[in-house]
């Protein structure tokens, strides 16, 4: 079964489509909410949450389209499983937002409003509130029933790609297995990269002061993390034992970085700091937390089946449309390339004979 190339196929060009009309409607609505503040408030003092949400949004709607790009490049189903749970995780945090924006400009109360109504702090007709909530409420709308086309798409990529692992490692079920194991590590680390880098940029954008010792703490964290990720993908593929143990020592200790945020959030002396962002740092610290918790555990995983035979395939396993058998009629394939599909993508060697 031939598998279409990179973008040629139906499915893979409205699986991208979608993704990238979805993100452009997504990232006007939160444009044009963000102008219609700007013009009334001053968004330095105190209103940096839509900043901040627009910052978000145009890095998930990037790094989502990446990662689509990605999935079809190296014909990966399981990180187009990842991305339909990142859709979620948007919409989630989308509709968060409403609620995270309302609580920043909102902060007069009814029987204040009624003595002395200010259109910016205040809600009902006429306010900025009520004419920026719709705007708000049509991101999660969009990324709702975009999901629900790209949950279409998946399946119809699900069944092309159905071979692809089958071309890199072959029939044997252990190695594919093994494989499978390492392309969820793979995306995981992915992800984690992205939820790492919200919950730090919300910090370091919307809460801490630049004099505080929090801030330099989340400033060293950063650089840690990131090349954490980095080697821990490093030695996964190329099945470095001692880099790999590092990286997995060293996530426990992220994992208790992301705690002590979380008891920050919610500390007395501390939880005022976090009033206007808490529910979203929340969310996005929790699942960082889960996501790199599961890191960890395929991690453990994948250190198991280091030195099994499955390096090559990690290092090479890029998926290379094999020639069909009406491709070697028409001499556009060789025998040995047709073969190699049935053999985990390595060609069979000549034979000798002996006369």
């Amino acid at each position: 079964m031939a598998i279409e190339p990179l973008l040629a196929s139906r499915a893979q060009k409205a699986f991208i489509g979608t993704i990238s009309i979805q993100g452009i409607v997504v990232l006007v609505m939160i444009a044009v909410t963000f102008r219609m503040v700007d013009n009334e408030v001053n968004l330095t003092a105190g209103y940096k949450t839509l900043p901040c949400y627009l910052a978000l949004f145009a890095l998930g709607e990037i790094f989502e389209l990446l990662m689509a790009f990605d999935a079809l490049r190296l014909r990966n189903v399981i990180q187009l499983v990842g991305i339909l749970m990142f859709h979620l995780c948007m919409m989630v945090f989308a509709a968060i937002q409403v609620r995270q924006t309302k609580t920043s400009l909102v902060t007069m109360s009814d029987s204040e409003c009624s003595a002395s109504f200010n259109s910016t702090n205040c809600d009902g007709d006429g306010s900025l509130w009520n004419r920026i909530e719709p705007l708000l409420i049509v991101a999660p709308v969009v990324i709702g029933v975009s999901w629900l086309l790209i949950l279409f798409y998946v399946k119809q990529l699900y069944e092309e790609f159905g071979w692809a692992i089958f071309h890199i490692v072959g029939a044997n079920p252990k190695m594919k297995s093994m494989y499978q194991w390492y392309q969820i590590m793979i995306c995981l680390l992915k992800f984690d990269f992205f939820f790492f880098t919200g919950v730090t940029m919300q910090l370091l954008i919307l809460v801490l002061s630049t004099e505080s010792a929090e801030f330099g703490v989340t400033i060293a964290a950063i650089p840690i993390v990131l090349t954490l990720l980095a080697l821990c993908g490093f030695a996964v593929q190329r099945e470095i034992k001692w880099i790999m143990s590092v990286s997995l020592v060293l996530m426990l200790a992220a994992e208790s970085y992301f705690i002590y945020k979380l008891v920050r959030f919610y500390q007395p002396s501390s939880r005022d700091l976090y009033s206007t962002t808490r529910a979203t740092l929340t969310t996005f610290t929790i699942v960082a937390f889960l996501l790199l918790f599961a890191t960890f555990a395929v991690g453990l995983r994948c250190f198991a089946d280091f030195d099994r035979g499955l390096q090559d395939s990690k290092v090479n396993g890029q998926y290379t449309p094999v020639a069909t058998k009406m491709d070697i009629l028409n001499g556009k394939g060789t025998l040995n390339q047709k073969q190699s599909s049935y053999l985990g993508g390595s060609a069979m060697q000549q034979r000798i004979s002996i006369e």
